[in-house]
């Protein structure tokens, strides 16, 4: 029996690592003030930029399929989790053995760190999306933590010299969360060629969509090259279904074998796969959702350059921007109905500003130079 743990889940496990989890008490207590009929969507008095949602979808196709196929949610989802699946495995030239589904990508990403971290440990960066190794950890499993070379990067030279024989997995999320810093394609090809030999080499893909050139900067053709890969992607973001929890791994058939035990094994979400299967070919949203991301993302990156702040180049929907306090900085924005992100443990001047609806991101730049200055 396994307890699927989503994108959102904190998980109280001591040392220096990050909480990464957006469950927190300031985004609680911001829903919580919403006096509106649908509980769902935050408050609209408030501006959001808090969880990397897009605020743009579902697609209109999404809502015809998810009206459409209403009167069917009576039955288990089998049937349109085989069809998606066989449309992701024809998309990237593999077969439906290559293919996991899960409840968001977190599904899968912890079924990965479950099943494959046995007998000895998980590395990964200090910093970075980490609640699926956080919940290997909690079972019982030893986690290595790399520290973020001098520009906020995935060090990859160190954690490659950290890999020793009792190494099992690698865990990689790239663009990192919450960095949003896309690693090099060269450096990390040449990382993947050099690990994947000794240890499973975990990317979560969760942001590909968003970059320049997805199909460049993803390792999905190493998967298909039978290399010792796996990639996590989810239809949380770009997609615009961070709510219907639908996610996949790629991998080797052999590997998919040994983390299918670790899944809730009792097919997805009959709704968000009938609104995933309606938005995967939807070329048309997903470049639409793709501009309105660059858009608040260069809103966000020219406030902080005009208010004297260093943020680092992002590839996700989301900037990581350096303040002199975090906390205070959150604190001051929610005062003023925009809530943003808590920071992160030890990286007290790092906030994190997800690209949330153009006019909200409009009142964040807006408020930045006061709130920098109070």
């Amino acid at each position: 029996m396994t307890a699927a743990v989503s994108r959102r889940t904190l998980f109280g496990i001591g040392g220096g690592a990050a909480t990464l989890a957006l469950a927190s008490a300031p985004v609680r207590a911001a829903a919580a003030t919403s006096t509106s009929a649908n509980p769902f969507p935050p408050p609209a008095e408030l501006a959001f930029l808090a969880r990397n949602e897009n605020p743009y979808g579902p697609s209109p196709k999404a809502l015809k399929a998810l009206a459409d196929m209403g009167s069917a949610g009576c039955y288990y989802s089998g049937r349109g989790e085989e069809k998606l699946i066989a449309m992701i495995a024809e998309a990237h030239g593999l077969t439906p053995d290559h293919v996991l589904m899960g409840s968001g990508s977190s599904e899968v990403l912890n079924c990965a760190t479950m099943a494959l971290s046995g007998g000895g440990h998980i590395l990964t960066a200090d910093l970075t999306f980490d609640p699926p190794v956080r919940y290997a950890e909690a079972k019982g499993a030893a986690v290595k933590r790399v520290p973020l070379a001098a520009d906020m990067q995935i060090d990859l030279p160190a954690m490659q010299a950290a890999v020793g024989p009792d190494t099992k997995l690698v865990h990689v999320c790239n663009p990192n969360n919450p960095t949003g810093l896309l690693l090099p394609n060269a450096a990390l090809r040449s990382f993947a060629a050099a690990v994947s030999p000794k240890a499973v080499v975990l990317i979560d893909e969760a942001y590909n969509e968003l970059t320049s050139d997805p199909a460049a900067f993803s390792l999905i053709d190493r998967v298909r090259a039978g290399d010792n890969v796996i990639v996590a992607r989810t239809f949380s973001k770009i997609y615009g279904l961070a709510g219907m929890r639908v996610g996949y791994a790629l991998a080797r058939p052999d590997i998919i074998a040994k983390m299918r035990p670790w899944s809730m094994n009792v097919g997805g979400n009959t709704g968000g796969l009938a609104a995933a299967i309606a938005t995967y070919p939807d070329t048309a949203f997903l470049a639409y959702s793709k501009a309105k991301v660059v858009e608040a993302r260069e809103m966000i990156e020219a406030a902080a350059k005009s208010a004297g702040l260093p943020a680092l180049k992002s590839a996700g929907n989301f900037v990581f921007v350096k303040v002199p306090d975090a906390e205070a900085v959150r604190q001051r924005m929610e005062a003023k109905g925009i809530i943003i992100r808590e920071p992160y443990g030890k990286w007290t001047e790092w906030s994190r500003v997800s690209c949330g609806k153009i006019e909200d991101v409009a009142r964040y730049t807006a408020a930045l130079p006061e709130v920098v200055r109070a």
